[in-house]
């Protein structure tokens, strides 16, 4: 922690510094000495102040497992002033290889020719380059700022038709309703919660399912949204898994019986939400005379707990039976079930939060969780067998979404081969 500690604080100073260039030329013209003191003197008394009460949180948060809502929002600050100063700083940074060039020509010039000796090597800083930083800057800022207030309740319905040539008949047009990674003990809103539930709820799924993540840590998190979540239903039931958070492995317990306690409850709110967890087991879903099997895993996740047994869950179902899975990691995809021998249609993940953060557009898709993951959001297919990754409902770490809203997915199952 001590390492962390004198790290962050050198890091800090060198952003803070090279950022202060830039205000500093911002602010060299201004007609009042005594607006522009006060600015460059705010800047340093700010920051310092601010990234002393952040390693006081960070050094809390990982001593006492203690995360109020204080701490979140110095660590969402922490994020978006990182962000922008990062931003500021790339375009002072080119602005200082050109300046680096044209010292290097005027030195190679020095060395031949006396007459450019009294002419200083690098040139100042253009004012134009540090006010375009500060704009370009603002942009991140911004939406940060809208991601915290709007951006984290921004339910977006994601559809997706998917097509099987083995699906069975009676399935054709059988929708399925995805929720992900609800972490209740973040939401600070239930008005909004339940604009997000009353979409899911107009979408009219056949099936209902819930891939993990309920909780943050503790299964109290989800006990003022019972109610709220309870009022998914659907024809074919309100199936569910555990994800990696649900497991209670992110929080300090005084006992490992308190910590194993903490699961049954949360598994009982499962139930009491009217939602059959799925502990490596399969169902059978019947629709008019033909069968479905759904099977759920407990977490199995790259560098994440792994627990899950698809073995187990795949037991007793056919090589031939038409198979949807519920595993919270996508990575257990990638890793296990599409290399099974028995061939898993279908498997619906969530987990990644698409990192919370990206843009996404009809033509580019981009997020950092794309560096962890090979499918972070969306659809994947490899020989037959297909995955979706949902976007998540809620968010952790940081308190807000921006350019990956929180979704809701639903998926069409079709008979017959895609269309071109």
């Amino acid at each position: 922690m001590r390492r962390f500690i004198v790290l962050f604080g050198v890091i800090a100073l060198l952003f803070d510094f090279y950022v202060y260039q830039g205000i500093k030329r911002i602010s060299a013209d201004w007609r009042s000495a005594t607006l522009r003191k006060a600015v460059r003197r705010g800047y340093w008394i700010f920051f310092i102040a601010f990234n002393i009460c952040f390693t006081v949180v960070v050094f809390q948060r990982f001593s006492t497992g203690e995360n109020n809502d204080f701490m979140k929002w110095i660590m969402n600050l922490f994020l978006i002033f990182f962000v922008t100063k990062l931003v500021f700083i790339l375009v002072l940074f080119g602005e200082d290889l050109v300046r680096a060039g044209v010292a290097l020509i005027r030195l190679i010039k020095q060395t031949f020719s006396e007459t450019e000796s009294d002419k200083k090597l690098m040139p100042g800083r253009r004012k134009f380059v540090s006010q375009s930083a500060l704009i370009l800057a603002s942009i991140p800022f911004a939406s940060f700022l809208y991601g915290m207030v709007k951006g984290k309740y921004q339910y977006t319905v994601h559809r997706s038709t998917l097509f099987f040539e083995d699906l069975p008949a009676a399935f054709d047009g059988f929708k399925i309703t995805q929720l992900s990674d609800i972490h209740a003990g973040s939401f600070d809103d239930p008005e909004a919660v339940q604009r997000g539930i009353d979409l899911a709820k107009a979408q009219k799924g056949d099936l209902f399912v819930f891939t993990g993540d309920l909780v943050n840590d503790y299964a109290t998190e989800v006990v003022p949204y019972i109610n709220h979540f309870k009022q998914l239903k659907a024809p074919f039931g309100q199936f569910s898994v555990l994800g990696n958070h649900d497991y209670g492995m992110y929080a300090k317990w005084p006992t490992e019986k308190e910590k194993e306690q903490n699961l049954r409850d949360l598994k009982q709110h499962h139930a009491d939400m009217g939602y059959k967890l799925l502990l490596d087991e399969a169902v059978t879903i019947e629709k008019d005379g033909e069968k479905l099997s759904l099977i759920g895993v407990e977490n199995w996740g790259k560098g994440f707990i792994q627990i899950g047994n698809l073995d187990k869950a795949l037991a007793n179902i056919s090589k031939d039976a038409f198979k949807v899975l519920l595993s919270h990691d996508p990575s257990h995809w990638e890793e296990v079930v599409k290399h099974h021998e028995k061939h898993v249609h279908l498997t619906l993940s969530g987990h990644t939060h698409g990192m919370q953060f990206g843009i996404e557009t009809p033509v580019f898709k981009w997020s950092p969780a794309q560096f962890r993951y090979k499918t972070w959001a969306g659809l994947a297919a490899e020989a037959g067998k297909m995955l979706y990754v949902n976007r998540g409902f809620g968010f952790i770490g940081f308190s807000g979404r921006v350019g990956i809203w929180p979704e809701i997915t639903v998926l069409e199952l079709r008979k017959g081969k895609a269309p071109a």
